[in-house]
């Protein structure tokens, strides 16, 4: 399932999982942090992938489809975000088109490490941190990680204000206090609706990676002259 704006969209903004839910969270991000360009982009949902990506099967399962959605649209998109924190099917998608590909977890530490020295990272459940780990230690990324902790919600559920932003500020709160971190990456699409609450309630600077992920391909794709 595809959100559409325009029809000349180019910036293919890619949800891994089914849940229409989150790709709403997403758009709304999107078009908040760059209104100028919401009609350029495409919010794609993956319906075949699972109600949500958790664990290591999870991105294991949607990495091929995130890469056949790539490959798909390889002709007519200008460039692509992978919008699950983790990327999956960040390397194989970027062997199967020349436009950029940019993935959430990649831009959103990227970003933090502008802010800070020490990251903490929200996860949306203990069972993701585990992927999580693996993939900060194949980017050479794991030093940098002052702790992660979880929220442990349905993912469906993790950018609703009623049922998880008391939850993520109380764990963003101990990622500050006992782990030591001075900035907080929300590791789930979901939460991006909620990043000025929490960086309100914590005082330390908070990344959303979606919006990070989405200005490091605009800013590509401008380099490149397509914006």
């Amino acid at each position: 399932m595809i959100e559409r704006t325009n029809p000349m969209q180019s910036l293919h903004v890619i949800n891994p999982n089914s849940s229409a839910i989150v790709t709403a969270t997403i758009a709304a991000a999107g078009r908040a942090a760059l209104p100028h360009l919401a009609d350029s982009f495409v919010f794609a949902t993956l319906v075949d992938g699972p109600d949500g990506i958790v664990t290591q099967e999870d991105a294991d399962r949607v990495a091929p489809l995130v890469t056949d959605y790539v490959r798909e649209h390889a002709t007519s998109a200008s460039g692509f975000v992978i919008a699950c924190y983790s990327d999956p099917g960040l390397f194989a998608a970027s062997e199967v088109t020349t436009a950029p590909v940019v993935g959430l977890c990649q831009a959103g530490l990227a970003a933090a490490m502008s802010f800070g020295t020490r990251i903490g990272v929200i996860a949306v459940s203990r069972a993701a941190i585990p992927r999580h780990m693996r993939y900060y230690g194949a980017r050479g990324l794991r030093g940098l990680i002052a702790g992660e902790r979880a929220i442990d919600l349905p993912v469906a559920q993790s950018g609703d204000e009623r049922a998880a932003l008391g939850r993520i500020i109380e764990v963003a709160t101990a990622l500050r206090d006992r782990d030591g971190a001075d900035v907080i990456v929300l590791g789930c699409a979901g939460m991006s609706n909620l990043r000025p609450q929490v960086e309100a309630a914590l005082g330390v600077p908070v990344i959303d990676p979606v919006t990070a992920a989405i200005g490091v391909a605009v800013l590509r794709l401008t380099e490149l002259g397509h914006v």
